[in-house]
């Protein structure tokens, strides 16, 4: 040490409280990353459940075109063959790599599509959840016969 700062260290004396964080900081930092990783977090949920919505709504599209082609041609009978609608549904969830059920509605009358989806967290990994499993569902009306005014 120079002349000089012996002086003033020896003038003000030790600084017992030098490089120390008072609790309230560390405290508020604390609570400040949680936030930021509910907000991540939250945000990388919300986009896995419009995922999984949309794979859903694609999966009932496609079972939805299922026409029992026969029938259809000839005009007689139904014109949706519902266990080609639950497995065209069920092919496109596997195509795109999404687990999920098919089935068709009581009244059999809409085709209902659920499909399950993880995302994976980045703050939320840090207290032990590596994942969020999110759920999105569509539904097709099974129409037999031709509605509304057409030309």
């Amino acid at each position: 040490m120079t002349t000089l700062a012996r002086r003033l260290h020896a003038a003000t004396g030790p600084d017992h409280e030098a490089g120390s964080v008072t609790v309230f900081v560390a405290i508020s930092m604390l609570g400040l990353l949680l936030l930021l990783g509910l907000v991540a977090d939250g945000g990388a949920k919300l986009r896995a459940t419009q995922r999984a919505d949309a794979t859903a709504a694609e999966a009932a599209r496609a079972g939805g075109q299922a026409l029992d082609i026969p029938n259809a041609i000839s005009g007689s009978g139904t014109r949706v063959d519902r266990s080609i609608a639950v497995a065209a549904a069920t092919t496109y969830l596997h195509q795109a790599g999404h687990d999920g059920t098919v089935t068709v509605s009581d009244d059999r009358t809409r085709l209902l599509v659920t499909v399950t989806d993880t995302a994976p967290t980045a703050f939320l990994n840090l207290i032990g959840i590596s994942t969020l499993t999110v759920t999105g569902h569509a539904e097709a009306s099974l129409v037999d016969g031709i509605t509304g005014g057409g030309t």
